[in-house]
Order: structure tokens, then C-alpha cells, then sequence
């Protein structure tokens, strides 16, 4: 069975907040693939940067998502650079995908400065606009459903993707 809804979206658009407000709401499951990555691997993600490298964290992250994908019921957030597979972005066909937009003043409040985001972790403001410039293309391919995210409160955008889900 199928995930009711995969959300997709850049670091700080709220992905894990409004994923598991929306889980309750909806009385499902909440999957977060950075969860299952950090718990295949036994470390945190930035270890897992850092001992093993970005292509080593992108392999079990293709592998995270697939099996989520497979085997997940309720709400799943995919990390945000989960996009940038070709066979991921292939894997959401047929899923409902919600793409939570942020835009850069927003994400940058929300992430701070980037601690426990590898990817971040130097100049965060310029990497996270070009995170977003790179990526924005590719949420926007696997969508099926944008919600905007600045300068709303969670519960608003949970009731947002809520409204779009078959009842």
C-alpha cells in the first residue's frame, strides 16, 4: 500500500512539522526518510557525511525512499535533497507529492545556520539559495500538489494539504 501523501520540499520548508501535525490529523503513520537513514547507518546524517561522504549518504538515501515508497502507509517527508535522483524522482509516479515551497528569507529563519545540515554547514545562506535554485525545478516536476509555506503557521499548512487529500 502506498503512502497517502510524500512530502517533498528544501531544507526549512517544513517537511517533518507539518508532516507530523498532518499524521495526526489524518490518524496515520509519519515516516521521515532522514530517520530511516540515521537509523540504517547507526550514526546521524552529518557523521555519515562526514565518515562516509555525500555519494555514500545519497545511495542510502535512494534506498531509504524506495523502501518508504514500498512499504509506508501514512504521511512520508523525503529529505530535501532526495530529488536529485532520477530513479527517485521515477519511484513518485503515481504517489501523491506535496511540495511544500519555501522561498529563501523564510528557509534561512527557519534553518538557521545550518547546524546538523551537512550541506550547510559553510556559508548557509548562499548554499540554501543555491540548494533551492537547483532543486526548485525538480519539486516542482514530481509534484502533484503545491502548498505555499511563508509566513504561515504550521497548522495552516497542514490544513492546506489536508484540503487536498481524498477524504
Amino acid at each position: 500500500m502506498a503512502p497517502v501523501v510524500v512530502l517533498v520540499g528544501a531544507p526549512g520548508c517544513g517537511k517533518t512539522t507539518v508532516g507530523r501535525a498532518l499524521a495526526a490529523t489524518l490518524g496515520v503513520e509519519f515516516r521521515d526518510t532522514d530517520t530511516d537513514i540515521e537509523q540504517m547507518a547507526g550514526k546521524p546524517i552529518p557523521e555519515i557525511f562526514i565518515d562516509e561522504g555525500e555519494a555514500h549518504f545519497r545511495t542510502l538515501e535512494r534506498a531509504a525512499v524506495a523502501a518508504a515508497l514500498a512499504g509506508g502507509t501514512g504521511v512520508l517527508a523525503l529529505g530535501g535533497g532526495a530529488v536529485l535522483a532520477e530513479e527517485t524522482r521515477a519511484a513518485l509516479i503515481g504517489h501523491r507529492v506535496v511540495h511544500l515551497s519555501v522561498e529563501l528569507p523564510d528557509a534561512v529563519r527557519r534553518v538557521g545556520l545550518g547546524a546538523g545540515r551537512p550541506l550547510l554547514a559553510i556559508n548557509p545562506r548562499a548554499t540554501l539559495k543555491h540548494l533551492l535554485d537547483q532543486r526548485r525545478p525538480l519539486y516542482a516536476e514530481v509534484a502533484t500538489e503545491t502548498v505555499v509555506t511563508d509566513g504561515r503557521a504550521p497548522a495552516q499548512v497542514v490544513a492546506d494539504v489536508a484540503a487536498l487529500l481524498p477524504r
